[in-house]
Formats: structure tokens, C-alpha cells, sequence
């Protein structure tokens, strides 16, 4: 369990002031300007020391992502760039949202050392469009930093110029993708980049760019604080640190919880969600990161451990750590039909094993659900979802791809069961032999 003196998001339920003067009461923006006097190349390698991994979902080490941005600004003059992915809109996750509106100069104060660690002049923050209230928050907590002086020219005092801006996305899933999101916000359609060249050295507007996540940035300056060897002693080897974890679904008291990577995950639903409705026993499968990875059953859940690597080897994945419980009165089928439902919406269209794959996965799960199939065409289903995963520009393939894999690899024969109950009710009944 979490020690108290190890949290880093103090005011992630908003009971504390979310101004700057409730910031700096907590910490935030104290010794800004010494931390930034260690320089680049130390600020790099703290982080690389702190085994950081990427929040977002992809679990990317961020020291290395950071040390691929140019030393040297290029011949030409060109500017570089950070941008932070606030575009939370995978289902089941809403932890940037709380950092967003109840602890916002973390972030801000991230976006300064992280540029200053990477050589950009600029950062910009795309703000998912749903999310007024978290802009607004966002934006104000900006306007203080910039009338303290702590963003702006000479930022916090450390000599460095950084300028920050917050901008509002139109609502769209593909622009969490990271190249989608930088089109977007050059003013043009949210449609994934052919990689390469990464973003790194062809980014924003032509510029060397990294993009990041808000959970990754908010971090940073708590890390540099209190040292790499400090956050890489929590969790357990390669999966160090501390996470917010996203808790919906069939659970008595649905929440947001920082804790340790490596923690169980029925310890994780037991302490802080109330446990599954009905006990435990009632569970019947759990969606452990985010809406895009595939669902593990109770069996599965029993031992877990909530982290990158000890989900990878049960085949789903830690994402965004958005964990979506089901107990047994869900209909499993139906629930990765709404999903595919979703990732069909939301399809750029780019691709065409993507383009196409989606819609007819979706209109295979519509038929799966009434059990209007042949037993054969699960098999069928999951061919396709092969030929979609890791066939097209970026993740979304296999996003659609991986919940319906998931629900074939653990509860096939519950969608065959289906099957065999639309038949039966539809068999022809024997005509009742006449009297004579």
C-alpha cells in the first residue's frame, strides 16, 4: 500500500484550493529554477534513473523518449517542441481530468522542466473538447503562472524563455493518437502520420516534437524533487512509480486511486472501490486498462498484478489503467459489442483494414449478440481481427481488434452457447400426430 508521504497528486479529489497559492502550499513550484540550473543532460538521466514509463498507455521509458529530441537546434533555425495529449477520451479513464481541474500547476510546472530538458521554447496542451470545465481550470491555473512570472520570459527565475498554450480539441478519439493529434492542431484533420518520421525530428509544424501524457509530465517535477531513486524503489522492477488507476463498473463505490504499480488487482478493487457488487465471487471479468485492451476473467483477476509487464504475460495490458469491472449480471457479449460499436465511430477512415475491418467486426458482434451466427464464424471473427491488428498507421486496428480477442479467448463457449439457444428457439417443432 501507498504510503501517504509518497503520493505525488495531493488534491486528486479537489478538497484543497487548485489556485496557485494552494499549489505552492502543497509544494509545487518550490526550487523550479534549481532544478533547472542542473541542466539538460542531468535532468535526463534522473529521469531515465527514475525507470518513468509512459502514462498514456504505451508504457514507452520517458528519459529515452526525451533524450531522442536534438541536442544542437537544427541548421535551419527550426524551433522544437513539447506537446502534452490532455485528449482523454479512451472509455473508463478519467485520471487526466482530475489533474487537470484539481492540480494543474503540476502539470504546468512539469511542461516547464520538460521543455527546458528538451530544448523546446514552446509547449502546447490539447485539451480534449469535452472537457470545458478542465480547460477553464487549466487556463486560469496558465494566466497565474504567467502573472507570477513563472512561465513567460525567464521562467521561474532560471534564465530559460518558455511559453505555454492550451488548446481546445473538437471531440474526437483518433486525436489521442499522438501524430493525429499534432495535424489537429496545425488546423487540419485528425488523421494519423505515417511513421517515420517520428515526431522527434519532423514533429509540429515541421519541428523536432515530443508528445507526451498529462499523467507523465505531473510527475516530473516531484521526481527531480525528491529523486529518480526514490520513485524507482516503488512498484516493482520496470514497472516503478506510482499511478493513478481509473476504478468503474460493477464496484460499490467507483473512484480514482494513486497507488503502486504491482499492486493486486483484487487488493486495488477490495480497498478503494468497496469491492465488487455482490463480493467477489459475483465478478465476472474485468477490462484492466482502458476500453481498447481485452478483458480478463476472474481467474485471472484473482492474482494479477496491476502493472505493464504482469498484464502482458495474461495477454491484455495496463493502458491507461482504466479498470472496468463486470460482475456476473453483465451480458459479455454485448458489453465488446458496444465497444466495437465505438472504435467504428470512431475510425479515421485512413486505413483500409481499419476503414473496413471495423465496420464488418461490429456487424458480426450485432449478429453474436442474438446468437444469430454459425458456430464457425467465431473463428472467422478472429481471423479478421488478426488482419486488422498491426496492419494499419497507428493503434487504432488494434484497439478494435483486441477486446473481441479477448472475449473469444475467455468466454467462447458463452457465445456459443448463444448460438445454439437462437437455434433451438427457431427449430421447427414436430407437428403433434392427428387422433384417430
Amino acid at each position: 500500500m501507498l504510503a501517504d508521504q509518497d503520493r505525488i497528486f495531493t488534491n486528486l479529489y479537489g478538497q484543497h484550493d487548485w489556485t496557485l497559492e494552494g499549489a505552492r502550499a502543497r509544494g509545487d513550484w518550490d526550487g523550479t529554477a534549481a532544478i533547472i540550473a542542473r541542466g539538460r543532460d542531468a535532468i535526463i538521466e534522473e529521469m531515465k534513473a527514475s525507470g518513468l514509463r509512459g502514462r498514456g498507455g504505451a508504457g514507452f521509458p520517458t528519459g529515452m523518449k526525451w533524450s531522442f529530441m536534438p541536442k544542437q537546434a537544427p541548421p535551419d533555425g527550426r524551433p522544437s517542441y513539447l506537446v502534452i495529449n490532455a485528449d482523454e477520451s479512451e472509455p473508463g479513464t478519467c485520471k487526466d481530468r482530475d489533474i487537470l481541474r484539481h492540480d494543474p500547476h503540476k502539470l504546468i510546472e512539469g511542461c516547464l522542466i520538460a521543455s527546458f530538458a528538451m530544448g523546446a521554447s514552446a509547449c502546447y496542451i490539447y485539451v480534449r473538447g469535452e472537457y470545458y470545465n478542465e480547460a477553464r481550470n487549466l487556463q486560469a491555473a496558465v494566466d497565474q503562472a504567467y502573472e507570477a512570472n513563472l512561465v513567460g520570459k525567464n521562467a521561474a527565475g532560471s534564465g530559460y524563455d518558455f511559453e505555454l498554450y492550451v488548446h481546445r480539441g473538437a471531440g474526437a478519439y483518433i486525436c489521442g493518437e499522438e501524430t493525429a493529434l499534432l495535424e489537429s492542431l496545425e488546423g487540419k484533420k485528425g488523421m494519423p502520420r505515417l511513421k517515420p518520421p517520428f515526431p522527434a525530428a519532423v514533429g509540429l509544424y515541421g519541428c523536432p516534437t515530443t508528445v507526451n501524457n498529462v499523467e507523465t509530465i505531473a510527475v516530473v517535477p516531484a521526481i527531480l524533487r525528491r529523486g529518480g531513486a526514490w520513485f524507482s524503489a516503488l512498484g516493482r522492477p520496470k514497472n516503478a512509480g506510482t499511478k493513478i488507476f481509473c476504478i468503474s463498473g460493477h464496484v460499490n463505490k467507483p473512484c480514482n486511486v494513486e497507488e503502486e504499480l504491482g499492486i493486486p488487482l483484487r487488493e486495488l478493487i477490495d480497498r478503494y472501490a468497496g469491492g465488487v457488487r455482490g463480493g467477489w465471487d459475483n465478478l465476472l471479468a474485468v477490462i484492466p486498462g482502458g476500453s481498447s485492451v481485452p478483458l480478463i476473467p476472474k481467474d485471472i483477476c484473482d492474482t494479477v498484478l496491476m502493472d505493464f509487464d504482469s498484464l502482458r504475460d495474461v495477454k491484455s495490458g495496463l493502458g491507461t489503467a482504466g479498470v472496468i469491472v463486470m460482475d456476473k449480471s453483465t451480458d459479455v457479449i454485448r458489453a465488446i459489442d458496444r465497444l466495437a460499436q465505438f472504435y467504428k465511430h470512431e475510425s479515421c477512415g485512413q486505413c483500409t483494414p481499419c476503414r473496413e475491418g471495423t465496420g464488418w467486426m461490429m456487424r458480426v458482434m450485432h449478429r453474436m449478440v442474438q446468437g444469430r451466427a454459425e458456430i464457425e464464424e467465431i473463428d472467422t471473427l478472429e481471423k479478421v481481427t488478426k488482419q486488422v491488428e498491426g496492419h494499419t498507421i497507428c493503434a487504432l486496428g488494434d484497439a478494435a481488434a483486441w477486446p473481441i480477442q479477448g472475449l473469444i479467448r475467455h468466454f467462447r463457449p458463452v457465445m456459443e452457447e448463444r448460438i445454439a439457444q437462437y437455434k433451438a428457439a427457431r427449430a421447427p417443432r414436430p407437428m403433434p400426430m392427428a387422433a384417430e
